[in-house]
């Protein structure tokens, strides 16, 4: 169990949430229900750092995870996404001039966004990440990018960049400080870079207790607090922290510095989240499991809209079993696999017209239009229950 906190290395991480016996991954490909089913399990053990405001995962043991091929993370099949995608990565290049520069991205995923920066901006681009897959690669980026199957480390802190991108990737770090350092440290010729990075907003987790968002990959969450306080001391000037995606995203901008270690954030709000989780979670879990078994009472289908991390730790938190029928999920690549822990089957939209289900719970409310008219092109006329609706 970590107790020291590994943002700022200065508190101890107090426990205020526990889920034990979790999937140690949510999107690999599990193409057997009997593999899905017995995958294997960590625990999760929520720690809160009263000196910076980071929370992470105390059990967390990273030698469990498998990040490869298998790892199946893209939302680039959801036009919502992709409209939000492209208008950040013109945002960036016009904000901040990205033309003709060279760009990394580390935890690129599958290379969509750096493709996108690198075309619309005329950009040359790295690459980071093990689950990158050459054969699924778009050809958006017009041979401007390069991809690097493994993990960004000292090892490549040789490969130049005038833009630093990093999307939803440091909440899969659990030793966060050492790697912003070492991000740091590969810009030390380069003084007028500049670091992007992107990770779930933890003040939203903790104020809808949003339990479907705390997974095991997600060994460290952030609030725009903690996020300042680790990019201050591994020498690095903030210049804009925001919100965007429903607020679900939290972003920061930031450029080479001198370390501060002197600046502390007040954490009053945020130690107020913390208590309300804390002190409402269970109450949470419990109205969710009786509204699934008076649904199932009743016979009605009920099925789950997106077959990632949410719905993943939303039935193995809630131990669910035939109170959901499947998961529906609009990547192909997804469709015959099973849920990691339950073994739920994840079926593309049209499993739908065969056997009609009554509710469908969408696990991000981002979505509603678009699930709504991909329901209203099939004929069918469920009704809808947002998560957050119950939180």
């Amino acid at each position: 169990m970590r107790s020291e906190c590994p943002n700022c290395s200065s508190g101890a991480l107090e426990t205020f949430y526990k889920v034990p016996r979790v999937p140690v991954h949510s999107v690999l490909l599990l193409k057997d229900q009997r593999e899905a089913r017995s995958f294997p399990t960590g625990s999760i053990a929520l720690g809160y750092c009263g000196v910076c405001g980071f929370i992470g995962n105390k059990a967390f043991d990273g030698s469990l995870l498998n990040y490869s091929r298998e790892y199946e993370e893209t939302q680039g099949f959801s036009p919502t996404f992709n409209r939000f995608h492209e208008r950040l990565a013109r945002d960036l290049i016009e904000r901040h001039d990205l033309h003709g520069k060279r760009v990394i991205e580390i935890g690129c995923g599958k290379g969509d966004f750096l493709n996108m920066v690198c075309a619309l901006g005329d950009n040359t681009g790295i690459g980071f990440d093990p689950s990158y897959i050459p054969e699924r690669d778009s050809g958006a980026g017009e041979g401007r990018a390069t991809f690097v199957q493994d993990f960004y480390s000292e090892a490549y802190a040789d490969r130049v960049a005038d833009f630093v991108c990093c999307k939803m990737t440091l909440e899969h770090i659990p030793n966060t400080g050492a790697f912003i350092r070492t991000v740091r440290r590969a810009l030390d010729a380069q003084p007028e870079a500049l670091v992007f990075f992107q990770i779930p907003d933890t003040r939203r987790v903790l104020g809808e207790g949003a339990f479907w968002d705390v997974y095991y990959e997600h060994c460290s969450y952030f609030s725009p607090e903690s996020l300042d306080v680790l990019f201050r001391r591994a020498g690095f000037r903030p210049l804009r922290t925001w919100t965007d995606y429903d607020d679900q995203y939290l972003m920061i901008e930031a450029v080479p510095d001198a370390p501060d270690h002197d600046r502390l954030p007040d954490l009053t709000e945020l130690r107020s989240l913390v208590d309300r989780f804390a002190g409402t979670i269970q109450g949470v879990l419990t109205d969710w499991r009786s509204r699934l078994a008076a649904w199932r009472d009743r016979g009605e289908r009920v099925v789950l809209w997106g077959g990632g991390s949410k719905a993943v730790a939303f039935v193995t938190t809630l131990g669910v079993g035939d109170e959901i029928a499947c998961a529906v999920d609009i990547n192909p690549y997804k469709h015959g696999s099973f849920l990691a822990g339950t073994g739920h089957p994840v079926v593309g939209p049209d499993a739908l017209i065969a056997d009609p289900p009554d509710r469908v719970i969408v696990m991000n409310p981002v979505y509603m239009e678009e699930i709504r008219r991909s329901l209203d092109e099939r004929g069918l006329r469920p009704a809808l229950e947002p998560i957050t609706e119950y939180a």
